[in-house]
């Protein structure tokens, strides 16, 4: 049971997380309209965040990996905290910008150690359900942190929403000290073991395939508050419930792969590739029919859940050394997809039209589905 309340600590402190990075999608338009910049300019609080994140990973986990995982988790979250005051208070865009820099770096610590952390708590033949349990965290932030985030900033003002999410992480910051055990650090990595560390099968074919597919989805979320205003003509309340759509497919999607994953290995990098490219591909084209753009978003949200899920325990099962150091670049690589997408979803938001996002990204997620098909499937699931 003591095993189980440590990996629920870090699901908790996952949620918090998740509802930070994600929470700007939701509220895009109000912080643009504060500061009197178009939705690209605002839409740069995502990328940089990202970008950040992707360049930060791999040089701080190198540089903390001697650290007891405890202790680190702690110091991760506290900075995570105080950035969100920084944010409350900024009066300007600028000041907003570098609060959101200093909570990617805490972002880039935090994945590189969390699912290795939740993974080594949990009772021996649980590791599935562990990380199920983590992505379920991941998940209420897009079921309650984002939309409440949303109603927060529409009712109380941005500000406040950020603010919430800085006391809620104090919170999640006394319950992991209080409930989680101590844990030995991974032990010492150094950039020589890096070349080691990538011979491991499967990892490079991973970190392809991740920073292709992320890119894709994000040139369309990043933008899908606006595109369902704009195109599919949705009021405030309806935006709301379609983005905690994502959320609540990523509880069946954690409930799908605890139960099949295992058995089916192999067909859940199909699932989740296809699913995600055939959704951008007909974005568009189902915003004509609320019914058919509803069905659709939960296909997209299941597939997108499944693959942070598969994905990841293919990283965990690739590497028998440095875990956190492969799960940080894993990290970073999934942050260069989130902020690449951002950036080439506001190039077509802005030089061509915002109902295009669903194509761009459609047409880079094919190349990640060629790729996929090319290299052997035996390949991908040797573990």
């Amino acid at each position: 049971m003591k095993a189980y309340i440590g990996v629920l600590a870090i699901s908790f402190a996952a949620f918090v997380l998740n509802t930070s990075e994600f929470v700007p999608i939701g509220i895009l338009s109000l912080i643009a309209n504060d500061f009197g910049i178009g939705e690209r300019e605002s839409g740069l609080l995502i990328t940089i965040y990202a970008w950040v994140v992707a360049l930060a990973s791999l040089p701080l986990m190198l540089t903390f990996s001697k650290m007891e995982l405890k202790k680190l988790l702690l110091g991760v979250i506290l900075v995570f905290a105080i950035a969100h005051i920084i944010s409350f208070i900024s009066t300007n865009y600028t000041t907003l910008m570098i609060s959101r820099i200093i909570v990617a770096l805490s972002h880039a610590i935090f994945w590189s150690i969390a699912t290795p952390m939740a993974v080594k708590a949990a009772p021996k033949g649980k590791e599935s359900l562990a990380l199920s349990m983590v992505v379920s965290g991941s998940a209420i932030a897009f079921v309650a942190g984002l939309p409440i985030g949303r109603t927060i900033g529409l009712y109380l003002g941005w500000r406040v929403t950020f603010l919430c999410i800085g006391i809620v992480a104090f919170l999640v910051f006394f319950a992991i000290l209080k409930t989680f055990p101590k844990m030995p650090s991974a032990g010492a990595i150094k950039l020589r073991d890096m070349p080691e560390i990538l011979k491991a099968p499967n990892l490079i074919t991973i970190y392809i395939i991740t920073a292709t597919i992320i890119t894709a989805h994000f040139s369309a979320y990043s933008y899908i508050e606006p595109f369902f205003a704009q195109i599919a003509y949705f009021n405030n309340q309806v935006i709301t419930i379609m983005l905690s759509l994502y959320g609540i497919m990523g509880f069946v999607s954690s409930v799908i792969f605890t139960k099949y994953y295992k058995k089916n290995e192999k067909i859940f990098p199909y699932i989740a590739l296809f699913g995600i490219m055939l959704s951008l591909i007909l974005l568009a084209v189902s915003a004509k029919n609320p019914i058919a753009l509803v069905s659709l978003c939960i296909v997209w949200s299941l597939c997108i859940m499944l693959f942070a899920l598969t994905f990841q325990s293919l990283v965990i099962n690739s590497v028998t050394k440095g875990t956190p150091v492969a799960m940080s670049m894993f990290s970073g690589i999934y942050n260069i997809g989130i902020g690449g997408g951002a950036f080439v979803g506001g190039i077509v938001v802005e030089r061509a039209s915002i109902g295009l996002i669903g194509y761009a990204g459609g047409a880079i997620a094919l190349l990640s589905v060629i790729y996929f098909l090319i290299r052997p499937i035996k390949s991908i699931q040797q573990h």
